[in-house]
């Protein structure tokens, strides 16, 4: 596996290398200071994994991400750092994958860059009929959703929604990209919607509704899909 990191900062270099390298010795990690930089390397290296500061001496996040888009769908995680609940959407609808705030733990890190291979290995957007996550199936073929074997009626948006969400797990879904694909473009401003229906599959699915393990949710952002643990 190959890690680029673009990252102007050399003790983070230093420190998501280390991290990396602890969880996956095999891993190559490559590097660069500025957005022109790092866009000829992810042509020239084809890594897999994009780590890309959210502010860089050449280019915004925004910029970059974009950039990088219009040739390639290397998954990208954004190293943010003070940015407000609306940059981060933003950077999460311009085409990246995931964030992570600074400072951050190893033990985070290494969980988002799991997550984001899992996903981007095949494992993550399913293509198979049948999702399983713990006690919870969901058959793409018939659109059944089953709890520990027991069917679960749903309505057909909460159908849709946690569809959508299982579909990309561990990725973080906005709640404008949520909306326009479960509602339609003309509700991308209704996030109500989006929260009592997770509150609606929380109940019927979350052992825990008010502890959730499978739908989390992403402050301001919008929610992701995890299988519990």
């Amino acid at each position: 596996m190959k890690i680029l990191i673009v990252e102007d900062e050399e003790r983070l270099i230093n420190d998501i290398s280390f991290c990396v390298n602890v969880r996956y010795p095999d891993s190559t990690i490559i590097s660069a200071r500025k957005g022109a930089e790092g866009l000829e390397m992810i042509e020239n290296e084809s890594p897999d994994l994009v780590m890309a500061a959210s502010s860089l001496p050449d280019t915004s996040a925004l910029k970059l991400i974009g950039k990088i888009r219009q040739f390639s769908d290397v998954p990208i995680l954004v190293l943010t750092e003070g940015e407000t609940d609306i940059d981060r959407a933003m950077v999460l609808e311009a085409g990246a994958d995931d964030y992570i705030r600074k400072p951050f733990s190893p033990i985070e890190l290494i969980a988002r860059v799991k997550a984001l291979l899992r996903r981007t290995q095949g494992l993550g957007y399913k293509q198979d009929q049948t999702f399983t996550s713990g006690l919870l199936t969901i058959n793409f073929g018939t659109r059944e959703v089953s709890l520990d074997g027991k069917r679960v009626r749903l309505t057909p948006r909460e159908y849709a929604l946690l569809s959508e969400l299982s579909r990309n797990e561990g990725r973080v879904l906005t709640h404008r990209v949520l909306l326009e694909k479960v509602w339609g473009p003309e509700y991308n401003t209704e996030y109500n919607f989006v929260k009592k229906y997770i509150y609606r599959l929380r109940h019927k699915l979350e052992p825990e509704p008010d502890n959730p393990r499978m739908l989390l949710s992403e402050r301001g952002v919008g929610y992701r899909f995890v299988k519990p643990v």
